[in-house]
């Protein structure tokens, strides 16, 4: 799937940059704590749904991880 015309930022990803992050809105991983019927917490993490697709960006194509929001949106906008 190709998409052309999307926004997207123009800086390049870091050496050692989190790979669970979209590359549009920034959504990462969150914490928190699952917690029992007896109250008892247990930390637990909770991932963005990212899809690679790739994307026209000046001319290249790149592929990208974008969370299904991000994607939703872009299709809706198209």
């Amino acid at each position: 799937m190709l998409f052309v015309g999307i926004l997207l930022h123009s800086a390049k990803p870091v050496k050692g940059e989190v790979l669970a992050k979209c590359y549009v809105c920034n959504k990462g991983v969150q914490f928190g704590h699952n917690v029992s019927h007896s109250k008892r917490r247990t930390p637990r993490m909770w991932h963005p749904n990212l899809r690679p697709i790739k994307v026209a960006v000046n001319g290249q194509v790149k592929r990208l991880h974008i969370c299904t929001r991000c994607l939703r949106t872009q299709q809706k906008a198209a």
